[in-house]
């Protein structure tokens, strides 16, 4: 495992959802705060999304939006102010393939001349819409730096992987081919991925995408990732990155926030609560497969970290 892999795995609850929306005339919708990440990809027309506490973004085709945190917003065919906000509709009340609008009357309206861009208000628009269920009180670092939202657009020779991935993702949900229910969640999975590396190929001046683009701290971090339960040093992991302890510590440190062997007890406790959730793995078996060699050792390290027993954590998570 890859620490983006894994720190997606580490958050991920049940299955991601998705679906097109066409709409046309003047709509105004809300998605209210959630806890998951959500995202947009814009297919054909122009809109604007309105983030809580943000900036409007304009939107245009080929555009990608991921609020990673699942922070509210407003998605409208065109900039709205405070009265529009008030009436924008609940997103749950979208009607199939009618669009918002017409729930109050105002479907196919022609909206305000176009901008400078030839983008009429009230133009179709079509879009992918979906989110993630997340559990973020274990989030990894990697994720919890990212910003409210992160904006993708469609620039030439920008993320082809992610282009490619939102061309698969469209047509499976538009035609519900044979074998979606397996290719639908992957392909959304897919795009989460793709639109995290594209942040953090946009944003290396941040601390996971310098610690993911630095030779010695991504060699370490590989290393723990792999094998959490290995017994790792900060000898050996400088073996595997090829310096110095010292070296390790401080560029690893550095980067990361905590210190390697810091860091590796927080990921086998962040690894042991998501076995607990989603498997009936005995907890020695648990304990193993992080690293401790008693259930008791796991139980004392878990609970200073997380303040219950696991198995009460366990009871308490449904696993």
């Amino acid at each position: 495992m890859d620490v983006v892999s894994d720190a997606i795995a580490a958050v991920r609850t049940g299955r991601p959802s998705s679906r097109r929306v066409r709409v046309q005339g003047r709509w105004c919708a809300r998605l209210a705060p959630y806890e998951g990440a959500g995202f947009h990809v814009v297919l054909e027309g122009r809109c604007w999304l309105l983030p809580d506490g943000g900036e409007p973004v304009s939107l245009g085709p080929g555009d990608a939006v991921l609020l990673p945190h699942g922070t509210g917003h407003v998605i409208a065919d065109a900039p709205v102010d405070a009265a529009g906000l008030r009436r924008a509709v609940p997103f749950e009340r979208w009607d199939g393939g009618k669009g918002w609008a017409e729930q109050e009357g105002r479907e196919g309206r022609e909206g305000p001349d176009p901008d400078r861009d030839g983008h009429r208000a009230g133009s179709p628009v079509e879009m992918l819409c979906g989110k993630y269920r997340l559990d973020r009180s274990r989030a990894h670092p990697l994720l919890a730096e990212l910003p409210p939202l992160v904006h993708l657009p469609d620039l030439p020779g920008s993320s082809p992987e992610l282009r490619a991935a939102i061309g698969l993702l469209g047509r499976e949900v538009d035609e519900r081919l044979p074998g979606s229910g397996i290719a639908l969640p992957s392909l959304v999975d897919l795009l989460l991925v793709y639109m995290i590396r594209s942040w953090a190929a946009l944003n290396t001046g941040g601390s996971w995408p310098a610690a993911l683009g630095d030779p010695v701290t991504a060699a370490a971090l590989r290393a723990l990732h792999g094998d959490p339960a290995a017994p790792w040093t900060v000898g050996r992991l400088a073996a595997e990155a090829g310096v110095s302890r010292p070296t390790l510590a401080r560029r690893f440190t550095a980067l990361v926030g905590r210190p390697p062997m810091a860091y590796l007890t927080w990921w086998r406790l962040t690894r042991a609560a998501a076995l607990l959730r989603e498997t009936g793995e005995p907890l020695e078996a648990v304990a193993r497969r992080v690293g401790y060699g008693t259930p008791y050792a796991l139980s004392h390290a878990f609970r200073r970290e997380f303040g219950t027993t696991p198995g009460r954590y366990r009871a308490a998570t449904g696993g």
